[in-house]
């Protein structure tokens, strides 16, 4: 996941809240950290994504393949 697809993940899952989220709330999965500061930190942004999802319950359905466009025909 790029950087790009986390944000367009954030944006699908979220809406215009997801910002607040990015910025505010803490993850205890990458290091008690918001998601900005995880991924300002290195953190890949799978792995923030992921962690985003668990504190925020989004069934499982819904965290793999997020922020993907769909491919070009």
């Amino acid at each position: 996941m790029r950087h790009s697809e986390f944000d367009r993940a954030v944006s699908d899952e979220f809406g215009a809240g997801g910002a607040a989220l990015v910025s505010d709330l803490v993850l205890s999965a990458v290091g008690n950290k918001t998601a900005r500061e995880a991924l300002d930190a290195g953190v890949p942004p799978r792995e923030v994504w992921y962690a985003l999802c668990a504190e925020t319950d989004v069934p499982v359905a819904r965290r793999h393949g997020a922020g993907r466009l769909d491919p070009r025909r």
